[in-house]
C-alpha cells in the first residue's frame, strides 16, 4: 500500500506539473511565450513579454501546481507536523511538480525552469520562511532587475534552511539536493550571460506602472516588430 501511495503521488505531481499556464495564458492571446525573450514558459518571461498581471498570474499558477501535490504528500504520509516522514510525502510530491514542470512529456521535455514551482512547495513545507524569503527577493528584484539572481537567492536561502532543519534525514537531503542542483541546470544559460554582462533584465516597476489596455496593445505591437526581426534574421540565415 506504501509503495502505491508512492507511485500514485510521484504519477499525479508530475502530470500536473506538466500543465503550462504560461504557454495558456500566451494562447489566448493568440500568441507563444516560447517564441518570445528567453523561450522559457515561466513568470520572468511573461513579465518581459506580456506584462505585470500576465506574470504574475503565471507565477500563481505555477506555484500552485507545487504546493498541490507537496500538499497531497504531506497528508498521505500523515500530515503530522512533528514526523519527517509526512515532509518526505511532501518533498517528493513537490519534486515530481518540478520534475513535470522542467521535462513535461505533453511538451516534448521541454519546460520552465522550476523555480515557481519550488516556491510552492516550500510554501507548504515552510509558509513562514517562504514569505520571508520571497520578500526579500522581490525587493532584490525591484532594485537590481535580474530575475536569475532573484531566483538563486531565494532557492538557495530555502534550500539551506530546509537542509539545516532535516540534515539527518538522507531522503529529504537527496531531494533538495537534486532539486538545488536541478535548479543551477536549468539556468546555465541565465549564468553564462551573466559572466558575460548580457543577462536579460525586467523592469519590475516599469511593468507594474504599464497595467491598462493601452499598455497591453503597445506590448502586442513590440511582439509583433520582435517577430518580425526574428524572422527577417532567419530570412537572412537561410539565403546565406
Amino acid at each position: 500500500m506504501e509503495i502505491l501511495n508512492y507511485v500514485v503521488l510521484i504519477i499525479c505531481g508530475y502530470l500536473l506539473g506538466n500543465i503550462s499556464p504560461a504557454k495558456i495564458i500566451s494562447r489566448f492571446k493568440k500568441d507563444d511565450i516560447t517564441k518570445h525573450g528567453s523561450g522559457n514558459p515561466g513568470t520572468m518571461n511573461m513579465l518581459r513579454t506580456f506584462g505585470f498581471k500576465q506574470g504574475i498570474i503565471t507565477l500563481f499558477f505555477d506555484a500552485l501546481k507545487g504546493a498541490i501535490p507537496a500538499l497531497m504528500g504531506y497528508l498521505m504520509f500523515g500530515g503530522d507536523p512533528t514526523s519527517e516522514y509526512s515532509y518526505v510525502g511532501l518533498y517528493i510530491g513537490g519534486m515530481s511538480a518540478v520534475m513535470g514542470h522542467c521535462f513535461p512529456i505533453f511538451y516534448k521535455f521541454k519546460g520552465g525552469k522550476g523555480v515557481a514551482t519550488m516556491l510552492g512547495m516550500f510554501a507548504v513545507a515552510e509558509p513562514y520562511w517562504a514569505i520571508v524569503a520571497f520578500v526579500v527577493c522581490f525587493l532584490y528584484l525591484v532594485i537590481f532587475d535580474y530575475g536569475a539572481l532573484t531566483s538563486f537567492l531565494f532557492i538557495t536561502a530555502l534550500t539551506v534552511i530546509e537542509g539545516y532543519k532535516f540534515h539527518d534525514n538522507i531522503t529529504i537531503t537527496i531531494i533538495l539536493f537534486i532539486l538545488y542542483f536541478l535548479m543551477w541546470f536549468m539556468h546555465r544559460g541565465n549564468i553564462t550571460r551573466l559572466l558575460i554582462g548580457k543577462e536579460n533584465k525586467v523592469n519590475f516597476l516599469d511593468k507594474l506602472k504599464k497595467i491598462g489596455k493601452k499598455d497591453d496593445d503597445l506590448s502586442r505591437k513590440e511582439r509583433k516588430a520582435i517577430k518580425k526581426t526574428q524572422s527577417e534574421i532567419e530570412k537572412e540565415r537561410e539565403i546565406g
